[in-house]
Parts: C-alpha cells; structure tokens; sequence
C-alpha cells in the first residue's frame, strides 16, 4: 500500500486520541499544537514535532486539523505560516473542527487555486469516540479528494458520510448538533424527574435507554450526570459556539428553531455560572441548584 505521509494539528480532548489511532496504524506523522506539551504523549509514541502549522504542511502529504473555534481554524488556514500558503501542491488538508459552513467553503477555493485539497470533515462521537475509534464523521469537498482521505479517516472513524460540495460536512454537523441540544435538555430533565419520584437512577437509565427514549446522550452522557463527573468530553464553549454558528445558519435560511434557542440560552446560562470549561453533560446543574 502506498501510505502517504500524515500530518495532524490540535491535540486536545478528541485530537490526541484521533492522532495516537492515526500514528498506530500509519507509523509516520507529523503533529503541531500551540502549546508542545501537550503533544507529549504522541511524541514519546513515535510522532515528529513540527514548529507550525505551515512546516507541517509542507512536509506532509495529508494532514487533519481539529481546533477550537472559527477563528482558529481562519489562523491556521490562512495565517503566513498556515497550511495555505506553505502546504505543497497535491496536500490533502481535513478540517475536522466543527466551523462555520461559508469558512470551510473559502478555504476550499483559496487552496484550489493553490493547488491544494481540502475537506470540511467535523466529527461526533466526543472524547469516547475518539479514543474507541468510533467517530462519526460528516465530510464535504470533492468526492474524489474523500475517497483519498477516506483510509487515514478510518483509523479513527467507524460512521464516515460523504454529503456534497464544500460545506456539505459543516451544515451536516449544524444538523448534529440542533438534534442534541433539545436532546439534552430531555435527558437532564428525565432524570430530575426521575429522582424526585423516589427512582433509582441507574435502573431508570437501563430501562429507558433501550426503548424508544434511546440516545447517544442518554446512554453516554446522563451516566456521566448522575455520578456528578463533569469532565469535559465536549466543552460547554465549544457547544454554544457551535449552537451560535447553527442559529445564525438558520436566520439566512428563515428558519426558526425554538428548542435550539432554548438549549442555547440554558448553556449560557451554566456558562455564565462558571462551568464553561466543563462537560456538556453538566448542563444537570441548572436542576440541581
């Protein structure tokens, strides 16, 4: 097989997981992160440092980027050391941070035009699927570009969806998104419910997760609420980043989306109270103050 060289930027709570799944199964790559230490354990795993993501790209074949918010992913794109203006012809670049539709759709004509590929590939699954290997991942850009990508995309994905042109893969993620926040807000207040009748809690979790209540969030993330443990798979900013970038979506379409708003309003609300570095599952404070 022909392995190309890999390349990967941010390795935080999903990056670090989804770069060691790449590096075991592909032996040669790449990292940068702004902050080195955090690259530790991918390092002493076998990976090579890089100073920037500009050096980065251009000594890789295809590279995965997965950071914070829009504005990063404008920095690393399009900043005089990104991957635009330093990555070699032919590079294959995957976004997987979950960004704004238009922004992916500018980077992709902007590498083009510099003879680069990219893909706006946003990923669910949080911090357990990144280290189980099980992501679900969205991807939009050229189709033969994603069946290049697709390989490298299975080391650390199990559910990987082409959807169309540039974009394609953000306004999938949108989609997500919408379908978990008003999920959250019935997950939490089941389980308010729940124990104001006097219920055990984990029982009333395995009977309800298996009928027609299931859900990811229900069986991954209302466990996670009863034991008290906040860490964040997914932070709180990132999900009222991305429920703002939804509902201003919805705006240009003249779409209103109420439950979306609601949860919005609730997670500002929690962050507000201190919990912005926390999981998306202590959402349950707002209940149990």
């Amino acid at each position: 097989m022909n392995t190309l060289k890999a390349g990967f930027i941010g390795t935080g709570v999903m990056g670090k997981s989804m770069a060691l799944h790449l590096l075991q199964k592909y032996e040669n790559l790449s990292v940068y992160t702004r902050t080195k230490e955090k690259a530790g354990e991918l390092l002493k795993a076998g990976a090579t440092w890089s100073d920037s993501p500009g050096e980065l790209a251009s000594k890789v074949d295809i590279l995965f980027s997965i950071v914070g918010y829009p504005h990063d992913v404008s920095e690393i794109y399009f900043g005089e050391n990104g991957i635009l203006h330093n990555g070699s012809e032919g590079l294959i670049a995957v976004d997987m941070t979950t960004s704004k539709p238009a922004l992916a759709q500018e980077i992709f004509k902007t590498a083009k035009l510099n003879g680069i590929h990219t893909l706006d590939a946003p990923v669910s699954g949080g911090d357990t699927g990144a280290r189980n290997g099980t992501l679900s991942i969205m991807v939009g850009g050229d189709e033969g570009v994603y069946e290049k990508a697709l390989p490298y995309m299975k080391a650390f994905g199990s559910n990987i969806r082409y959807h169309g042109e540039a974009g394609s893969g953000q306004h999938t993620k949108m989609a997500n998104q919408i379908a978990i926040a008003s999920n959250m807000i019935g997950v939490c207040e089941a389980l308010v419910y729940a124990r104001k009748a006097g219920l055990d809690l984990e029982a009333v979790l395995k009977t309800i997760s298996g009928g027609a209540a299931g859900s990811w969030s229900l069986s991954n993330l209302a466990p996670r609420m009863v034991a008290c443990d906040f860490e964040p798979g997914f932070y709180v900013k990132h999900f009222i980043k991305d429920m703002g970038i939804a509902l201003e979506e919805a705006d240009t379409m003249g779409l209103a989306l109420p439950g979306l708003s609601l949860a919005k309003e609730l997670y500002e609300e929690l962050s507000s109270a201190g919990a912005a570095d926390d999981g998306t599952q202590a959402l349950i404070k707002i209940w149990n103050e």
